[in-house]
């Protein structure tokens, strides 16, 4: 694992050289945009907004940035919340209530509530830092990491705080290089030698590549740290542009680009790795494949993904549950699981479950089968099943004798089915049916 560094050379304004003795990160807080709706999900989102949605048999997607943050000594966060935030919201609560003002760390969760005046909701992600700066600036945080909610990695916000100060930078935006093909889904960069960025568009139709790889771009990861007395002015002279769209993407990053100093940072100079992890990891499991494809792989032997990493732990809410277990071992009727992960709570009672994950409180009835299948919490599935590449909303009751992933057509049909023949599952899908 990368050692996360203890000091920086910063240039202050008056251009004195000056070394900080303890990690810039205790001078910053993260501020987490977590309002997506999260639409190419589905119905997996009807009821919670994308950062909330189940990850990695235990963790919500939420908990990656929130993670990050703690791991590298950030200790305050904040966390914005919008679409369908009650579950969020109650997650958030739960699993991450024990930062203590007493030691000058603190948690706050800031739901859209017409604070300014105005329409409800924030109005985009540059408004829903700007509605809060008072509560900001209650804080007295040097530098403001502002980070998106709904992605899988793990990173080392420090060095990017380390190299933000080093450079001068006015903001200093992370990034990751992506095929073209892909990156009409970012903001997309030139950045020079110096890491200087000059050009900077939100989500173009036609990317433009890196000059230096071909078929590659250069795309912003939705990170961004700036001095917060800056923010301010940023966000104050955005909210007073009447055809600004409130967005950093599309209004803050360009301006700052064409105005100010943005130095980009590469994620490879900051992401974490354990020894099992010979990868670069970043996933955006904004889609059903996605989402099932980066469940899937921690199955493997070595996935690219390393959750037990205890160096740089994945935070959550940690429920109080039994461990699992496996009952019966009769020819045809033996509780097994292979290249699975299954947690706490769960029963595996006299069913096969291979290269499956399972999250906390699931039971598998007798007789059933289960391969490359997703399962959230407390889903219970009735005996003599057979269900492959699916994904099982969670609480969902999957009747006896119910089989998916062997007809196309009549899953299509039945349930959410991608073209790539990974199947959605949830409750009123299997109430419209009549079982």
């Amino acid at each position: 694992m990368q050692t996360p560094l203890s000091s920086a050379t910063a240039e202050h304004p008056d251009r004195r050289k000056v070394t900080y003795a303890t990690p810039l990160a205790r001078s910053a807080m993260a501020y987490v945009l977590a309002g997506g709706r999260g639409t190419r999900l589905m119905e997996l989102t009807d009821r919670r907004a994308k950062p909330a949605v189940y990850f990695g048999g235990k963790s919500r997607i939420v908990d990656f940035a929130l993670s990050n943050a703690l791991n590298s000594g950030i200790r305050r966060l904040a966390v914005a919340t919008q679409y369908k935030a009650h579950s969020l919201i109650r997650h958030l609560q739960r699993g991450w209530n024990f930062l203590q003002p007493v030691r000058n760390e603190s948690f706050d969760i800031l739901p859209a509530s017409q604070r300014l005046g105005g329409n409800e909701w924030y109005a985009g992600t540059a408004d829903a830092v700007y509605q809060n700066i008072d509560i900001i600036d209650g804080y007295e945080p040097d530098y403001i990491v502002v980070l998106a909610g709904d992605h899988i990695y793990k990173m080392d916000y420090e060095r990017m705080l380390v190299q933000h100060v080093n450079t001068g930078a006015d903001v200093t935006v992370a990034c990751l290089e992506v095929p073209v093909a892909e990156a009409s889904a970012f903001g997309v960069m030139h950045a020079e030698g110096d890491g200087r960025i000059v050009s900077f568009v939100e989500k173009p139709a036609q990317p433009p590549e890196m000059p230096d790889r071909p078929g590659w771009a250069l795309a912003s990861m939705g990170i961004y740290v700036f001095r917060r007395e800056l923010l301010n002015d940023q966000l104050r002279r955005d909210a007073a542009d009447p055809n600004s769209s409130r967005d950093f993407g599309k209004d803050i990053i360009p301006w700052m680009v064409a105005n100010g100093k943005a130095i980009a940072h590469r994620f490879t100079e900051s992401c974490v790795r354990s020894r099992a992890e010979s990868e670069v990891y970043w996933r955006d499991v904004g889609t059903l494949d996605a989402y099932w494809e980066a469940n899937i792989d921690l199955t493997g032997v070595v996935p690219d993904l390393d959750l037990y990493d205890r160096d740089w732990p994945i935070w959550t809410y940690a429920e109080i549950n039994p461990p699992a277990k496996f009952v019966h071992d009769q020819d045809g009727r033996r509780g097994s699981g292979v290249a699975s992960l299954v947690s706490g709570g769960c029963i595996v009672s006299g069913a096969s479950v291979h290269r499956s994950l399972l999250f906390t409180g699931v039971h598998v009835h007798s007789y059933a089968s289960l391969t490359g299948c997703v399962v959230l919490p407390y889903v219970d599935i009735g005996r003599h099943c057979r269900l492959t590449n699916v994904v099982i909303d969670a609480g969902v009751r999957i009747p006896p004798g119910l089989v998916v992933g062997e007809d196309p057509e009549l899953d299509a049909r039945r349930f959410r089915r991608t073209d790539r023949g990974v199947c959605l599952i949830t409750q009123p899908m299997l109430d419209r049916l009549g079982t």
